[in-house]
């Protein structure tokens, strides 16, 4: 009669090492949750298909999410719907329609009263080029009238200038999957610009940072960037003079703000972190334009344009100074 009180016996003690082994378990979830890089997202499951928004405990209690490794502020959302860059690639409404897909982007500073100098320099770049005009005016439904407006993106806000535009709306990981990067005035002559093969060229010479070189019945041009016969690229000014230092701008590593071409790495960090800025940053000779120096901004909002450049350079100037510091 002994067997039945051992099976009385057992019934307890499993009973209480199910008890040890749950709180166990519990609590290394519990610090997993914690610690966890990733966890796997699962969905509520729903008779309906639709989006759903919500906080309910049903929904989110029980599916717990924390990525370490996505960009901050995005820890709670499943990896798979993050990414690290966009695009400005634009989508139609016609099912089926292929979606175009360019590798470069043209981006404008642009006002009503030079739309067919604007026309014109939009007429140099293919459908390959992302075109994105920045409507310092405020207008943009005038714009109507030509043909390529319907594809390009128009961004309006009054009396601001091309580099106000471009701090906020070419962040570098929304135009990151552009290989070069156009950020250009509006009164420019384009009769002897080509962009593809100025692409080429620009490739030819690897220049993380270029121009095309300029002309100019005004003769408002730096020694730097102005045209030069019988050569395709050139990095430095020909003479030394007003030059501190021969390899440093204006008279090396130099472009000016009127046209400038950057690659995707130089747009990242805006030439700050480039190796041998007087090599990899050049003027292309034997693609050019004529800056045409015609009132285009208002008189004020052009003056704030050199002015807004001016203080980034000296901001960027103090950030590095105060870093080595720090660093060191």
């Amino acid at each position: 009669m002994r067997a039945p009180k051992c099976k009385m016996l057992l019934s307890p003690m499993i009973t209480l090492f199910s008890i040890l082994l749950g709180f166990f378990i519990g609590s290394s979830m519990t610090r997993l949750d914690k610690v966890q890089t990733t966890t796997f997202y699962s969905a509520p499951q729903s008779s309906n298909s639709g989006l759903q928004f919500g906080s309910s405990s049903e929904n989110y209690e029980s599916h717990k999410i924390y990525v370490a490794t996505n960009p901050h502020g995005a820890e709670r959302l499943p990896p798979g719907i993050v990414k690290a860059q966009s695009d400005l690639f634009l989508h139609g409404c016609v099912e089926n329609e292929t979606l175009r897909k360019q590798s470069y982007l043209l981006a404008l500073a642009v006002g009503t009263q030079q739309k067919n100098i604007v026309d014109k320099i939009v007429s140099k770049f293919s459908e390959n080029f992302t075109v994105i005009l920045f409507h310092y005016d405020g207008k943009t439904s005038e714009w109507d009238q030509f043909e390529w407006s319907q594809r390009a993106i128009h961004i309006s806000a009054s009396e601001q200038t091309k580099w106000w535009y471009a701090k906020r709306f070419l962040h570098p990981s929304v135009v990151a999957l552009y290989e070069y990067i156009f950020i250009w005035d509006e009164d420019l002559g384009v009769e002897d610009f080509k962009a593809e093969e100025y692409i080429t060229l620009v490739k030819k010479y690897d220049l993380e940072i270029s121009q095309p070189a300029v002309i100019s019945e005004s003769g408002l041009i730096w020694e730097m960037t102005e045209k030069r016969e019988n050569v395709e690229v050139h990095r430095r000014a020909e003479s030394d003079y007003n030059c501190t230092n021969p390899s440093l701008p204006p008279c090396a590593g130099f472009v000016e703000i009127m046209a400038p071409v950057f690659s995707r790495n130089a747009w990242k960090c805006v030439w700050n972190m480039i190796q041998k800025p007087e090599e990899k940053i050049g003027v292309v000779d034997a693609q050019w334009l004529k800056h045409m120096v015609l009132p285009t901004l208002r008189h004020q909002v052009r003056a704030r344009s050199f002015a807004e450049w001016a203080e980034f350079e000296k901001r960027m100037k103090q950030a590095a100074q105060e870093a080595f510091v720090d660093h060191y």
